[in-house]
């Protein structure tokens, strides 16, 4: 059987990920795309900005890893090892190192903003000049020198950003002064004191990007801090402590109650309860027996498991979600910021203008007049080279994500990234996790039922006595129930656990059974007048434990996980605002159908594990949707890595946060939607931003080119259009706190609404 040239391609494509630093914005995103799909051999690129990796698929016959990681420092960026979080210490060095390099060139533009202030009030000096030029140089050459082979190596490779953009503007304010010591029309402080100064900014846009990069994602870190370092296996007839890279598929590993269980594998010998909250992110425990499969970085409950390892290394269930969450990390898609938008046609734009201008007025000169005036013509290209550098415009949506930053802060919603300003306002799909987000993901006592009336007190009061001294989350929840409703416990003796079944115990000289159905019946208890009831709960997705006492079923206590008290209210806010929400679980659909009808969610799926639910978030985004996906478990993370907006619930794990765009400090899903109104209004604010600073641009390069505006009026310019695009932003805050709704104003926080299932 013979294979066709695409699948032989397919079948030699090798996968490269790295860490990439220094990106500041989208046109870093673009550079790094096209310098890599111009190598023969690399069939796809992924990059995403908000998380600084890339994923690239290549054909390893033409091309190798090293050459690509070569083409990366080449462009001027720093690549690490997706799988090696960088120390605080590196970090930090990293920072200091921008820190320095604007210090340098901000007290630079200081002195050279004192030499040409005095200039302006009359007390002008030929020696001014040299000064001048050794500060532009110096800026220009010292601390801003990494910018320079940014620029080449993206200039070299026919691409245009904002490096090559700043180094026009900063050259032609370099040229314009040397040229001004031979032509009397060019004055050379000016077209120095540019170069000083949009170098500066650059400088300043790059710390502070890299100083928000900077609190980045330890995310890989924390998840396998879940799984202990060492564990104890039965080797010989001995138990000993072994390290956890040195277990081996088929050893026997004993986990006593209440260690996390640090290897995925089969229970051999024991019964227990298991806590998998933080990996699977439902709430209520499972009973594990043998033959039955464990998940490492669970937690054993109650008895001593024996597990029989099954996986290790890479073929593990926390790595596996590691690796999914680089995975959805790379295939995020991307977005593309209003601003470089704009800058896309902008910054071509002012190269032409300034050639343009050249030409008019020495060809164009020529033919009109005779004489080719290259003076003038110098002179306009400078200017508009120098009037064509954005500052305003590349300040527009930091300004704005500022502003909406700090009002979201003051409702404690924090917004992490530029995908909750921007991609928000697009979204239509809300995908929300089950537990722990509709609901309170804590096991809690939602009904009781007595077979005589009235009797509902003396049923909780022995069976939360019999479970006082139970260390299982159902018989706590019954305890903590029984003792918020006043109820009195008796005194207990004779106490017996049954593993996966309940308890015996004897409460004031009578017997008490506390556990399931089949637990009771072993008892030789008759459980038949509470069938009904009890089937009825359990369709509705409740766990029910029985009572008796003496022999007797006394009656039952439905636990389920609770609804949130304003679940219902901000499912119908979303559906208001025209947003559907998905409700996605992992629980079996019986409960999940049950929970999604208490809250008015049409659209459910159930039944999804933990590394399908990135799969499911990526199968909407394939059909042209934007989507958001709310989570709070670490079997959440791909999905909210994958989102085009990650929202995480604030009680939720580190793993979660650290993935998300957005998290909502306090625990109301009513939040979601505040966090809407306030990236649609960012938006909003941006695009007046935008549009208030390409007016300046946009007028000011036609001008330039004319060849009649003095290089003083283009920082003039530059100074009033981010004074305007300063004001816009935050002008009527000064004034009062905006409430945005159908204009993108936060709306008022609605009164919470109680419910449970």
């Amino acid at each position: 059987m013979t294979t066709s040239a695409p699948e032989r391609r397919q079948e030699r494509a090798a996968k490269l990920q790295v860490k990439i630093g220094g990106m500041q914005c989208s046109f870093c995103v673009s550079s790094i795309n096209k310098s890599f799909l111009q190598m023969d051999g690399v069939s796809d690129v992924n990059v995403s900005l908000s998380h600084e990796e890339a994923l690239v698929q290549y054909d390893p016959e033409k091309v190798s890893p090293q050459q690509l990681k070569d083409t990366l420092v080449a462009m001027g960026y720093n690549w690490r090892d997706p799988d090696k979080v960088r120390s605080f210490e590196e970090e930090e060095a990293e920072l200091h190192t921008a820190r320095n390099q604007f210090f340098v060139a901000g007290v630079a533009t200081l002195i050279a903003l004192g030499f040409m202030t005095t200039m302006w009030l009359g007390f002008r000096q030929p020696w001014f000049r040299w000064p001048m030029l050794a500060l532009a140089l110096g800026v220009m050459f010292w601390p801003a020198w990494h910018i320079k082979k940014m620029a080449w190596a993206s200039l070299s490779r026919r691409i245009l950003n904002q490096h090559v953009l700043l180094e026009f503007a900063a050259f032609a304010g370099l040229a314009g002064g040397f040229i001004g010591y031979f032509r009397s029309e060019f004055p050379i402080p000016d077209f120095f004191g540019i170069a000083v100064f949009v170098t500066t900014y650059h400088l300043l846009s790059g710390y502070v990007s890299l100083l928000v990069r900077t609190r980045s994602s330890q995310a890989i870190k924390k998840l396998m801090a879940l799984r202990p370092a060492t564990a104890r296996v039965i080797r010989d007839g001995q138990e000993q402590e072994v390290d956890i890279n040195e277990i081996q598929v088929g050893d026997l590993v004993r986990v006593r109650p209440g260690e996390a269980i640090a290897v995925d594998g089969i229970v051999h010998e024991g019964a227990s309860g298991v806590d998998q909250s933080l990996v699977t992110g439902e709430s209520m425990p499972e009973e594990k027996g043998k033959g039955d499969e464990v998940i490492g970085g669970s937690v054993n409950q109650l008895g001593t498991l024996v597990v029989e390892v099954t996986h290790v290394g890479a073929d593990s269930f926390l790595q596996k979600i590691a690796q999914h969450i680089q995975e959805a990390r790379a295939l995020k898609p991307g977005i593309v910021v209003l601003v470089d938008r704009v800058l896309k046609y902008f910054v071509p734009g002012v190269v032409i203008a300034a050639a343009i201008a050249f030409v008019i007025w020495t060809l164009g000169a020529w033919l009109v007049t005779g004489e080719a005036t290259v003076s003038r013509a110098a002179f306009a290209s400078l200017a508009a080279l120098v009037m064509g550098y954005p500052c305003a415009l590349g300040m527009a949506m930091p300004l704005a994500m500022i502003r909406g930053g700090g009002i979201a802060a003051q409702r404690g919603i924090l917004m992490r990234s530029g995908e909750a300003f921007q991609a928000f306002k697009d979204v239509r799909t809300v995908v929300l996790d089950k537990t722990g987000t509709i609901t309170r993901g804590k096991p809690s006592v939602s009904e009781m039922v007595a077979l005589k009336e009235g009797e509902e007190d003396e049923l909780l009061h022995l069976a939360a006595s019999a479970e006082s001294t139970s260390e299982h989350p159902l018989g706590r929840a019954i305890l903590e129930y029984a003792l918020d409703a006043g109820i009195d416990l008796g005194e207990v003796g004779d106490f017996q656990a049954h593993v996966g079944k309940g308890v015996v115990a004897t409460v004031q000289d009578r017997r008490v059974l506390v556990g399931t159905t089949r637990f009771l019946q072993e008892q030789g208890v008759d459980t038949t007048p509470l069938t009904s009831r009890q089937s009825a709960l359990e369709e509705g997705g409740q766990t029910v434990v029985l009572v008796a006492a003496d022999g007797k079923a006394l009656g039952f206590i439905a636990i389920g996980d609770t609804l949130k008290e304003d679940a219902r209210e901000a499912v119908a806010r979303m559906k208001a605002e025209g947003l559907e929400p998905v409700m996605i679980t992992g629980d079996n659909w019986r409960t999940a159908r049950a929970v999604a009808a208490q809250v008015g969610i049409d659209h459910v799926l159930a039944e999804v594990l933990p590394n399908e639910k990135a799969d499911e978030v990526r199968k909407l985004q394939q059909r042209g949707e934007r989507v958001a996906m709310v989570g709070d478990g670490i079997n959440d993370a791909p999905a909210l890595m994958q989102a085009d907006v990650g929202i995480a619930v604030g009680a939720g794990t580190d793993i979660a946060i650290e993935s998300a765009d957005i998290v909502l400090v306090g625990d109301r899903l009513g939040d979601v939607v505040e966090a809407y109104h306030i990236g649609r209004s960012s938006y909003i604010k941006t695009v007046q931003n935008v549009s208030l600073a390409f007016a300046f641009n946009g007028i000011g390069v036609p001008a330039a080119a004319t060849g009649f505006v003095h290089p003083v009026w283009a920082m003039i310019a530059m100074a009033a259009s981010v004074t305007v695009v300063l004001a816009n932003s935050f002008g009527d805050r000064v004034i009062s706190l905006p409430r945005f709704r159908e204009s993108g104003e936060v709306a008022p926080r609605p009164q919470d609404a109680g419910s449970s299932i």
